[in-house]
């Protein structure tokens, strides 16, 4: 039994509008409603994304995270970060030399053509 696409991409739509108005009443910072909805979307963009491909051969640009994968995500750009610092390799704020160099006005808010200040 396969899904039409555009049944799932209706419910897919209903499922944010059933999340807007969940968000536009809610009540409380964990509101259950709000949660449910957000869960909904997620439930519904994932058979969405199935019966596209299955049908078409086709994916959206859309990614569905779990807080679990996010937090990991997180961590590990934080490690990377503090093992370049920690190993004396330039940051991913670059070297100094590289923060140092500006090509624009230096003083972009300070004294301006024609100013007395």
């Amino acid at each position: 039994m396969s899904i039409d696409p555009r049944v799932a991409l209706q419910s897919l739509v209903a499922a944010f509008e059933e999340h807007l108005a969940a968000a536009a009443t809610r009540r409380g910072e964990k509101d259950p409603a709000v949660e449910g909805a957000y869960l909904a979307i997620a439930d519904a963009f994932e058979v969405y994304e199935e019966v596209l491909y299955d049908a078409y051969g086709e994916v959206t640009p859309l990614e569905i995270y779990d807080d679990e994968e996010a937090d990991e995500d997180l961590l590990d750009e934080d490690e990377e970060v503090l093992r370049g610092s920690a190993a004396g390799s330039p940051s991913a704020f670059g070297t100094e030399e590289e923060t140092e160099e500006f090509d624009g006005d230096p003083e972009p808010y300070g004294r301006q053509a024609g100013s007395d200040r």
